[in-house]
């Protein structure tokens, strides 16, 4: 077990405790646990090893004993004695979006509800309403999350879909008789969520590569097996599915299944209308095969650039490839620094410092530190004088780092009306405001539309935060007409965030054609509240290309000089 699997069953043997009334402490010390472990820069297995387990805060002998159970067995016992004692449909009820443990314990022991869908005839029925803490709007918050539950079953984000694909390629990789191998599908077209993990592999003895793929770490059940393709499903829940093809066919058959859907119509039609026939087995005319080595060939032989798979989505893709105007889209190495940070200044867990170190660890050349404004309560939001301690505070850390800079920033909700938190005056001495909708999700478009571009028209306003909003897998976007929105950008010289916390990724990418058409400059920010979350800049790359950004169309790509040059001239 790796640390982050093991962090998640002393989350899950807390949760147990919690609804089952055990003593507070003990639940609280397998949270702090799993926390200490999560963020852990120590390996693990180094320390269990070495007997230094309890060096780690938060976790004492007890704990640590549990810890080596883990690694040397990947199992519990006492975890699955706790589940024993709870209905499986009451661990389903956490996952309902606003229901913790508290509420879920009220519903199981004082009304008996132990499903989802019990739980759903309750509040269809009134029943909550007996309940000390729920009432009218609490049912419906709690239907309207079933909804969403049900929505995105069986789907998962990004991150955690290529962590499974890199899983099980690792696992094929063993088997000799494969050739080649690649993720396809959606994954390979980073697809912010992602509802199966698909592979297609090229091999003379394709009975071998079933054979080997069925028996995959973690594979639970094999939903199918044929000759040629297969579909297991793993003990997280994920579907895996894999095709085995001639070497021969390899690149058409990556090509076809990476797809999209869209895309390979799109190119179909093109083929024909050059004489060709084009399919998952190959590029063919008159009925004779044409050779294709790669992917890139068989673009060339559709007179197309090569078309990188996260933008075949049939939205224009294959004009640019035709026109030879697709331009090289970002890669990860050009982002020079990281904007929107939180610190321990408000919700973040990290000091400035340790913040600082962690990107200079990276190759970062500069950050962007932006806590909670002060209306944010919930997330310990700064008041003026915050912001100023702050300020002297990173004019201290700058002194200590040459050849590194923090710049001076905020995270200013926007208010209901769309004005910001603070008044000019405090702005005017910040090198940077980003302007979030935190709260009032409810706005009709309209409003909230009205709300954001009154936020993009002040003139303190540097960029526009995880503009709709959402969730992935657990809140849709509130209603906005983004169109608008752009438009207002592009008008004020506002740049616009791409969030690239896995859970927001946001803008979505449909909308970054439209801004970068009208010249908004979109910045992809790690919106980090901790060290791991600095790396979550990979995945807005894969965001910002798919929605087809060149380097130069990322803000955080110039250098420190520069971005510190843009600040000053907007606040100028």
């Amino acid at each position: 077990m790796n640390k982050a699997e093991i962090a998640s069953v002393l989350y899950e043997v807390g949760t147990i405790l919690d609804l089952l009334d055990d003593n507070p402490f003990k639940v609280r010390a397998h949270q702090n646990a799993a926390r200490a472990i999560e963020t852990l820069s120590e390996d693990l297995h180094q320390l269990a090893q070495t007997g230094k387990l309890t060096s780690i805060k938060g976790v004492g002998k007890q704990i640590a004993e549990k810890i080596e159970i883990l690694i040397n067995t990947n199992a519990l016992p006492e975890l699955d004695e706790l589940k024993s004692k709870v209905p499986d449909g009451v661990f389903e009820m956490l996952r309902i979006s606003g229901l913790g443990v508290k509420k879920v314990k009220a519903l199981w022991r004082k009304l008996g509800v132990i499903s989802i869908g019990e739980l759903e005839y309750a509040c269809n029925e009134n029943r909550l309403m007996e309940l000390d803490g729920f009432g009218v709007k609490s049912q419906e918050r709690i239907l309207k999350g079933i909804k969403t539950l049900r929505k995105f079953a069986g789907k998962r984000l990004l991150p955690d879909a290529l962590a499974v694909a890199d899983s099980i390629l690792d696992h094929l990789k063993k088997e000799k008789s494969i050739t080649r191998l690649d993720i396809v599908g959606s994954v390979r077209r980073r697809n912010e969520v992602v509802k199966h993990i698909d592979i297609v592999s090229a091999s003379a003895r394709p009975e071998k590569v079933i054979s080997h793929f069925v028996k995959a770490p973690g594979a639970a059940e094999v939903i199918s097996r044929g000759e040629t393709k297969s579909t297991i499903r793993l003990e997280s829940g994920a579907q895996v599915n894999i095709r085995v093809v001639s070497q021969d066919q390899f690149p058409y058959a990556l090509h076809y299944f990476t797809g999209s859907t869209e895309h390979n119509k799109a190119m179909s039609r093109r083929a024909k209308t050059m004489g060709l026939e084009m399919n998952e087995y190959g590029l063919f005319k008159n009925g004779e095969s044409v050779v294709c080595e790669d992917e890139t060939e068989i673009f060339e032989a559709l007179g197309l650039q090569f078309i990188p798979a996260e933008r075949r989505e049939n939205i224009g893709e294959i004009d640019e490839a035709q026109n030879k105007s697709a331009k090289a889209l970002i890669e990860t190495d050009d982002i020079t620094g990281v904007i929107h940070c939180h610190t321990d200044y408000s919700d973040g867990l990290e000091t400035i410092e340790t913040m600082v170190s962690a990107c200079i660890a990276r190759g970062y050349k500069y950050l962007g530190v932006s806590d909670h404004s002060r209306s944010a309560g919930y997330a310990g939001g700064l008041t003026i004088d915050d912001l100023k301690r702050q300020s002297d505070h990173i004019d201290k850390v700058n002194e200590k780092t040459p050849g590194f800079h923090i710049f001076k920033g905020v995270e200013s909700d926007i208010l209901i009306d769309g004005k910001l938190d603070y008044p000019d005056e405090v702005f005017e001495k910040l090198d940077f405001v980003i302007a979030s909708v935190h709260s009032g999700f409810n706005l009709d478009e309209t409003k909230m539309t009205e709300r954001i571009i009154n936020a993009v028209k002040n003139r303190y306003t540097t960029m526009l935060g995880h503009p709709t909003g959402r969730l992935l897998l657990a809140r849709d976007a509130y209603s906005v007409n983004m169109s608008c929105v752009i438009e207002a950008c592009a008008g004020a010289g506002v740049i616009i965030e791409l969030n690239a916390n896995p859970h927001r990724l946001d803008i979505d990418w449909r909308h970054i054609g439209e801004a970068l058409k009208a010249g908004v400059k979109i910045s992809v920010n790690a919106d980090a509240h901790r060290i791991p979350g600095l790396d979550h800049i990979k995945y807005g790359v894969m965001i910002a290309r798919k929605g087809g950004c060149a380097k130069e169309d990322v803000f955080n790509t110039q250098n420190v000089d520069e971005i510190s040059e843009y600040f000053k001239k907007e606040n100028d």
